[in-house]
């Protein structure tokens, strides 16, 4: 045993004095091979820097070209509708100004040479071609408005569904002895969805100097939900003339729920007025020709056979 307990001593010694040998810095020709790949790594960082990615020497000239278009195209009194369509959407990220005109340009052409393309493999005339092509230029250069107008209103039901909860957390906190302030930072860390957002930026404007009111009449503007208007205003008022917070959030929770209510109750009666229309066009000829296409064959039969 002591034998064997020597020669494992033994081989952990030579295994020590080879790692710290291979930890030293090479000699000779070892030396020289290292520089050159580091001069090799230098000089690829060097081609890289001399050779942008094409992202850099593409793409970011055409959006330019294409934002100097769109700017030309909507006018510069369009900014501010356009500001407010993003303001309604909820700001996505990376979507500004300049990146809503640069697409509207660039759908405009992208979207017409791929429906040309497509009609001419399929052989469509001149003049067909010629319409469905500035259709599709049309289409194009509004698309970037039906997304923000698709995100804004998916936006405006979020917040609708869920203010409701919203106001009862700030209710429950504010009669739990929180302050205002402290309410709202409750329910923008506790929650998620656009009126986290919302309330999360409503601390940041206050706390870079803007007054409660003002950051809420803000919150109020970005979103064109009647009931969170309502509730904005019914908060600047009682922080304008002195009422209890507490009693002002009671009565708007309850009245936010019965709005809520008969929002749902409108919804769903609108269901059958609006399957009407995929019923009437796809769902009643398949059950015409389930149902009455073995009588036809057989009407038919009976007659070919006379």
């Amino acid at each position: 045993m002591v034998l064997l307990l020597a020669l494992v001593l033994f081989a952990g010694a030579i295994a020590a004095v080879g790692a710290a040998f291979a930890k030293e810095e090479p000699q000779g020709l070892a030396r020289a091979l290292a520089a050159l790949e580091r001069s090799g790594h230098a000089g690829q960082a060097l081609v890289e820097e001399a050779d942008p990615p094409f992202a850099d020497r593409i793409l970011a000239p055409l959006q330019a070209r294409a934002l100097a278009v769109g700017r030309r195209l909507t006018g510069a009194d369009k900014a501010d509708g356009i500001r407010r369509r993003l303001d309604l959407a909820g700001n996505p990220h990376g979507w500004t100004i300049d990146r809503v005109l640069s697409m509207k340009v660039l759908c405009a052409v992208a979207l017409p040479v791929v429906v040309l393309a497509y009609g001419l493999l399929l052989g469509g005339s001149a003049t067909t071609l010629l319409a469905v092509g500035l259709g599709a230029a049309a289409l194009g250069f509004f698309a970037p408005d039906l997304y923000l107008h698709n995100k804004a209103s998916h936006r405006a039901d979020q917040i609708r569904r869920s203010l409701a909860d919203a106001v009862d957390l700030l209710t429950i906190s504010v009669e739990a002895g929180l302050g205002f302030d402290a309410a709202v930072q409750q329910v923008a860390r506790n929650t998620s969805g656009p009126m986290a957002e919302e309330f999360s930026r409503v601390l940041r404007e206050m706390q870079l100097g803007m007054s409660r009111s003002e950051a809420l009449k803000a919150m109020g503007t970005r979103s064109n939900v009647e009931d969170l208007s309502t509730f904005v205003g019914s908060m600047v008022q009682a922080d304008a003339f002195g009422i209890p917070i507490a009693q002002v959030l009671r009565v708007q929770s309850g009245e936010i729920r019965v709005k809520r209510r008969q929002y749902a109750e409108e919804k769903a009666q609108q269901v059958p007025v609006k399957i009407m229309i995929p019923l009437i066009l796809f769902i009643l000829p398949c059950l015409f020709v389930v149902v009455m296409g073995p009588a036809v064959l057989n009407a038919i039969d009976s007659f070919s056979a006379r």
